[in-house]
């Protein structure tokens, strides 16, 4: 497929795309409606164009961009899975769509209700005491969460400095530590993967704030040491943050708040099937044991006995609020709509077959490439692409000729305890015929490595632009059109 050229260099001067009816109210100089200064001294420098050709850009554009609607996304990590349209007619309900933040209580019972209800079964599924639906995504609950933990040694007259945090955890979690204040140490992994017990407990004393831990973590195992983790963390007074983004892999079998997990996170996008962040807007809620319910974000949802919905503000330990209103609603009707028409049952099968459809893939890939932590994974498993870098071609290269074969490339170099790693995510939703297409592009590139490294490096060959500076496209972008000077 060809690059699509800019709408500004396809502009034709005097084109027009609508024309506008006369006014139906005499005229006047714009010079008597606005202020002198806030006048344009020339027009603005718009492209001029049909409608036709506006909406053929656009659509053409469009189909530039890899979507999980037109092609499988195994992004470890950061799960990318089907939302279902359902979902999307609900958010879209005039009653819903339509109604205004600042409508008051009284005339927005419904959406109060869906909010109580959601929090209720977000608390059950994760074992937790409350939650708010306030933060806008995952990263923001995280930070939120933190704050909650720092407010909660504050009012017990202690200025904990430390926050723990494995080496195998998302990167979002030792920047939320450090944006919260705290000093962030890091806990290594052990020969399985797992969080080092005996490095953990070097690091205990009374500085420790928190732990922050992902279960399953980022190379998809499960911390089978949780409950010694937790007693170790707890017993010196610190508390245990739970990052949610792999929730997804553990729905009905096991819930944090058993795990002994203090506040949790809840990716909506992640488990509930709402879109993506950048795709958003997100949402991240977080849900709290008892420790920490007095310092959730205000303002809360509660019910009187009359069965009336209302909002608290008057709770005086609170962190207070962290999101305009109360959250990005459109995601809670998604999310809601997701938990209800599955059900339990539903929400259990949703986990085991994102577990199965991982572990099949990893069957199938494990002699083609290096599998650095053999065990048995969960929702997502981490492959090395050293024996093909030994040979000349890197994860970054085996990653851009995947794109040839229309699948987008999983996360790479990620997390950072494996070399040349390959973080791939399936997901519940994709069937073993699209699996098995994935497991065939995989090995054909092993293979290519081997016959004609040089057509791997190469890649992609079928993208309308192949290899770019990714530091310059990263750091510097270019994201405005200039007119030519």
């Amino acid at each position: 497929m060809p690059m699509e050229t800019l709408i500004f260099d396809k502009s034709i001067s005097g084109r027009r795309g609508v024309t506008l009816p006369a006014a139906g109210v005499p005229e006047r100089p714009i010079e008597s409606l606005v202020p002198a200064a806030l006048v344009r001294k020339e027009p603005p420098g718009l492209p001029e164009q049909s409608e036709l050709e506006v909406v053929r850009h656009y659509t053409r554009l469009s189909q530039l961009n890899h979507s999980i609607d037109t092609g499988f996304y195994p992004l470890g990590s950061c799960t990318m899975k089907y939302n279902p349209k359902v979902n999307e007619q609900a958010a879209r309900l005039d009653g819903f769509a339509n109604l205004h933040p600042y409508q008051s209580p009284d005339q927005s019972q419904g959406a109060l209700q869906l909010m109580y209800e959601l929090q209720q079964w977000l608390a059950a599924i994760t074992g937790m005491e409350r939650v708010s639906l306030q933060p806008a995504a995952g990263a923001h609950g995280e930070l939120t969460g933190i704050l909650m933990i720092k407010a909660y040694h504050e009012s017990r007259g202690q200025n904990r400095r430390k926050v723990l945090v494995p080496d195998s955890a998302h990167g979002t979690n030792p920047a939320t530590a450090a944006l919260a204040g705290f000093d962030v140490v890091t806990v290594k992994s052990d020969e399985r993967g797992l969080v080092s017990v005996e490095n953990l407990r070097e690091h205990l004393d009374d500085q420790v704030a928190a732990l922050m831990l992902t279960n399953p973590n980022t190379l998809g195992l499960f911390e089978e040491e949780i409950l010694s983790i937790q007693q170790l963390v707890h017993d010196c007074g610190g508390l245990l943050y739970y990052d949610g983004a792999n929730l997804n892999a553990i729905l009905g079998t096991v819930r944090p708040g058993d795990m002994g997990f203090d506040v949790v996170h809840i990716n909506l996008h992640k488990t509930f099937s709402t879109p993506h962040g950048g795709g958003g807007p997100g949402a991240g809620p977080v849900a709290v044991g008892p420790a920490l319910v007095p310092f959730l974000p205000v303002p809360a949802i509660e019910v009187d006995e009359q069965g009336r919905y209302f909002l608290d503000a008057d709770r005086p330990r609170s962190i207070g609020r962290v999101k305009a209103f109360f959250g990005n609603f459109g995601m809670f009707v998604r999310a809601y709509a997701f938990i209800l028409a599955h059900g339990a049952e539903g929400l259990v099968q949703v986990s085991r077959d994102a577990v199965l459809g991982a572990n099949y893939l990893k069957a199938r890939l494990q002699d083609a490439f290096d599998v650095p932590y053999g065990q048995p994974c969960m929702h997502e498993f981490v492959l090395s692409g050293s024996r093909q870098k030994a040979r000349g071609v890197s994860t970054l290269a085996m990653a851009k000729r995947l794109i040839d074969f229309g699948i987008h490339p999983p996360t790479m170099y990620f997390p950072l305890v494996v070399p040349e790693a390959m973080m791939i995510e399936p997901t519940e939703t994709e069937g073993k015929e699209t699996l098995d297409r994935f497991v065939a592009a995989m090995r054909q590139i092993a293979s290519e490595v081997e016959s004609d490294p040089d057509l791997v490096n190469g890649a992609p060959h079928s993208a309308p632009i192949g290899r770019v500076d990714e530091v310059t496209a990263a750091r510097r972008p270019i994201l405005r059109w200039q007119p030519p000077r």
